[in-house]
């Protein structure tokens, strides 16, 4: 079931092109390629970021300053530059902390055949029943397990999933898990028409919950979906906590992620 080395690397090259350098916008965004750079543009409460470049020692420098003043002129209170430990320079990182930016935790980028991973088993844990999540109250319960599982509120967050649910319900798949009328884990897919593949975010559960297979059961209930609609790889930006799980169901590594994040308050 895992994916072997050669392969994983032909993957990530895929996921690059396809994700990253290709990525599509939703109903309320814009993606732009500037120059050796692809970012997203929001309005409001929605994601602004670099998500891809393509820059050497000689042109770093110049193309972050770019990228700041740009998003700076929006107005933007904060961006964020999705560094990939294999983007180049090698150095990128230290440049963008030079500039200004702050490294948030690193995630492992993961990726699962989907094929694999439908067969996992689906039932519940005892107690545990899945919910679809289809509207604002249950985008309002996913908001409250995700600050009990992550401990901060993510207004963002709750706007994004929102607008997707209204005006694109096809690139979304949200659910609950339900301990009787109580969530105590929440996940979500999101995906795009036509990409081989669909991103798991979320995967939070309430404290006294976990160690009790609910993550895997929303990872299989997922890639279930993901196989009914013709996706060939799950893609997760893993925690240290969800990595070793992850593994165990056979997903690969294919590198390191690091999310910089610019702030207008900081900046100034």
């Amino acid at each position: 079931m895992t994916i072997d080395l050669d392969e994983l690397m032909k993957v990530r090259a895929r996921f690059d092109a396809e994700v990253r350098e290709g990525a599509q916008a939703d109903a309320r965004s814009s993606v732009e390629r500037a120059g050796a750079v692809v970012r997203h543009v929001a309005p409001a409460l929605g994601w602004n970021g670099v998500l891809w470049s393509d820059l050497d020692e000689g042109t770093a420098d110049a193309e972050i300053a770019a990228q700041v003043a740009f998003y700076a002129e929006r107005g933007c209170p904060e961006f964020e530059w999705k560094l990939y430990a294999h983007d180049r320079p090698a150095d990128l990182g230290d440049r963008l902390r030079a500039a200004g930016f702050v490294p948030e935790p690193p995630e492992t980028l993961m990726v699962g055949l989907v094929s694999e991973l439908a067969k996992l088993p689906v039932e519940p844990p005892e107690g545990i029943t899945v919910r679809v999540v289809t509207d604002e109250a249950g985008v309002e319960e996913m908001m409250r397990v995700h600050a009990g599982a992550f401990g901060r509120e993510r207004p963002q967050l709750r706007e994004q999933l929102l607008g997707r649910l209204r005006d694109e319900p096809e690139t979304i798949a949200a659910v609950l898990a339900m301990a009787g009328d109580t969530p105590v884990s929440a996940a979500r897919m999101e995906m795009r028409p036509g990409l081989a593949f669909a991103g798991l975010w979320g995967g939070g559960t309430l404290p006294e919950w976990r160690g009790r297979g609910i993550y895997r059961l929303l990872v299989a209930h997922r890639a279930r979906l993901a196989a009914e609609l013709g996706i060939a790889y799950l893609q997760v930006d893993a925690s240290d906590d969800s990595r070793p799980i992850l593994e165990r169901l056979g997903f690969g590594v294919l590198g390191v992620t690091v999310p910089y994040v610019w702030t207008a308050a900081a900046g100034s």
